[in-house]
């Protein structure tokens, strides 16, 4: 049956392979070759899409790729002779004698991704260093998205990715055992990379949807990943799995039957998959720490619990959401954390103080001018009868979304202001 390859299941195809076949290349070649890797991966999606559009999708695709990746790197470095010949022949009947199905066995991906993640964080890197790297290898993040997520500007991020490529090719090995590495030295960095793979994922900066699916079911297997190795448990991954879940069981409810955005407020409960609510209620009450200090993972799993439980939008516990911004905002600073709070602080205190509040945001050092907060700007300023204003804040929400999806949505909302 022919296959009609789209953008989308291009970027699916990218999401779901690109990390692993990078960790098994640079388990495989050395990261010394990062560079000619990534042209080589690149240019095996390019192939893919171009052979599979005629076609059919092989049965074992990651095969595929990794065969047509693995060949493509040994006739770059034999061309350049940046290997002893001698060295690439091996590697070739090496990769002639072992079959793809027992070469691509869980644990051989598993173990070059858990060495790449650990490799990536490497205390000799900055954290900011750490986090790029992980994304851009691990995650196949463009530098426009890394640069959202760590409000940075584009070509600034750009730039620290050579910066620690260079590095991380000159001195660190991602070959050595994970155990050698100090996992438990880097975890607070890993899950921290794998949050922010999943925040993108479940809410896109740029592109045609509003959730990437695909980064958000990444993040969740590679957290699933850690827990395997003893010396990764801890309860701040426990809450980090919770909140995952607890996210991913209301994908279904966020769209319509048209693909379209849905308001937290006019979302069809009986979507939220249970069985993920309970397996999130788990780890969530496994994540309980000695010192009984919660990290941001804990209290924003219990916020989105708030959401998962209330049986309507009118059932939700408001009042205990906002007391938990409240106890994340003490030591924590974040302007995307300030803004979300005040959604709650909305729904607790009313329009006017609601106002109030954005007003002190806005003259705060920390205000961004973002989509989210003309769109929460409009929402109050209409719930006090403000339409005109409303109008011109909802007017600036759909100039600075990035996103497709969530543009539409924003407009669609305008035209009803406008009715």
């Amino acid at each position: 049956m022919p296959l009609d390859i789209k953008n989308r299941d291009v970027e699916h195809l990218f999401r779901n392979e690109y990390g692993k076949l990078t960790a098994v290349l640079s388990h495989k070649f050395g990261t010394s070759f990062l560079e000619q890797i990534e042209d080589v991966l690149q240019d095996t999606f390019l192939k893919a899409m171009k052979i599979w559009s005629f076609g059919t999708v092989p049965d074992n695709p990651t095969a595929w790729l990794y065969r047509v990746s693995n060949n493509a790197m040994i006739d770059c470095l034999r061309r350049a002779k940046k290997m002893d010949r001698m060295a690439i022949d091996e590697i070739h009947l090496d990769d002639q004698q072992t079959q793809a199905a027992e070469l691509f066995l869980d644990h051989t991906i598993v173990d070059s991704q858990l060495r790449m993640i650990f490799a990536c964080c490497h205390p000799s890197l900055s954290q900011e260093h750490q986090i790029i790297l992980s994304l851009k290898l691990m995650g196949g993040f463009s530098n426009a998205e890394i640069a959202v997520a760590l409000l940075k500007k584009e070509a600034t991020i750009a730039k620290s990715f050579t910066r620690a490529k260079k590095k991380f090719k000159a001195g660190i090995n991602p070959n050595i055992s994970p155990v050698q590495m100090g996992l438990q030295s880097r975890l607070f960095v890993v899950f921290r990379v794998i949050y922010l793979l999943f925040s993108e994922g479940y809410s896109a900066t740029s592109g045609a949807t509003a959730i990437k699916r695909d980064f958000c079911y990444e993040a969740l297997r590679l957290a699933l990943l850690l827990r395997e190795n003893k010396y990764c448990i801890h309860p701040n991954l426990e809450a980090l799995i919770a909140l995952m879940c607890f996210h991913v069981s209301r994908f279904d409810a966020r769209l319509d039957g048209n693909k379209e955005l849905v308001d937290l407020e006019h979302q069809d409960r009986s979507k939220y998959d249970q069985e993920l609510i309970q397996i999130g209620k788990h780890h969530l009450e496994n994540s309980e720490t000695a010192d009984h200090k919660p990290s941001h993972y804990h209290l924003e799993a219990a916020r989105s619990y708030y959401h998962c439980m209330a049986r309507t939008f009118a059932d939700t516990d408001w009042k205990s959401i906002l007391k938990l911004y409240d106890v994340q905002l003490q030591w924590q600073s974040s302007p995307l954390l300030k803004l979300n709070r005040v959604v709650a602080y909305h729904k607790v205190h009313g329009a006017d103080d609601a106002l109030k509040e954005l007003t002190a945001f806005e003259n705060d050092s920390d205000f961004i001018a973002h989509s989210l907060f003309f769109a929460l700007k409009a929402e109050i300023l209409l719930d006090m009868n403000d339409t005109s204003n409303a109008k011109k804040a909802l007017e600036r929400a759909i100039q600075l979304s990035a996103n497709g999806l969530e543009k539409k949505h924003l407009i669609k909302k305008l035209e009803r202001y406008n009715a």
